[in-house]
């Protein structure tokens, strides 16, 4: 009996979550209700609430799943015996491909504020993680010298550099990028960092072997 109620419970997080991401998906998370989800998945009002203690544990779930079609669209296997720049420069355009095919659930992800009661579950904040790992291990290449510490600072730093670009212009701010012009261009920052990232390192290799060459 209980397995069965919990299959029941299971099966209605399911289509609420299902529910509430259609919604999101189709007209943003700002005019998300919990009435219209609630009616998308078949169930009363309260029903909602036997699931999720609110509305923003709902959006949590529904933002994890996001992430998780984030990382398989970043994480294809055919692209992990590429140079490094060119994973990074894949990383990118993945990025900002997610962004524009889903872009009301890709805002939900940096949106949504849960409140000071119900705070972001670190389990969620854990999931985030995975982009700072992918783009941190083409820069372990780029760049091996760098101090693991280092290179995870410089892995957000590059995140923050090209979400930001692909932020602004998918938002139409004035300093945005026109969309026919912005994968090109999040191509030529990617490639300039990087080059900058093997430059350093051919300097510091010259620093190492020179004492050598001039003893020879």
């Amino acid at each position: 009996m209980a397995g069965r109620r919990e299959e029941k419970r299971e099966d209605l997080k399911a289509r609420l979550i299902e529910a509430a991401r259609e919604r999101i998906a189709g007209d943003g998370l700002a005019n998300l209700r919990a009435r219209d989800i609630t009616q998308d998945a078949g169930c009363a009002l309260g029903g909602l609430y036997t699931v999720f203690s609110d509305l923003a544990e709902l959006v949590i779930h529904v933002n994890s799943a996001t992430l998780k079609a984030l990382e398989a669209k970043l994480t294809l296997p055919e692209t992990k015996d590429r140079p490094p720049t060119d994973r990074l420069r894949n990383l990118a355009q993945g990025y900002l491909s997610f962004a524009v095919e889903h872009r009301n659930l890709w805002k939900a992800l940096f949106d949504h504020f849960p409140p000071e009661s119900s705070p972001t579950p670190q389990w969620h904040l854990n999931e985030h993680l995975f982009l700072m790992d992918v783009i941190a291990e083409p820069l372990a290449e780029l760049q091996p010298d760098m101090p693991p510490e280092d290179r995870a600072i410089r892995a957000r730093t590059l995140f923050g550099a090209v979400h930001g670009v692909v932020s602004i212009s998918l938002e139409g701010r004035f300093v945005g990028l026109p969309l026919e012009r912005l994968a090109r261009e999040v191509d030529e920052l990617v490639q300039t960092i990087a080059a900058g990232a093997e430059r350093r390192r051919a300097v510091s290799y010259t620093h190492l072997t020179l004492p050598t060459i001039c003893r020879v």
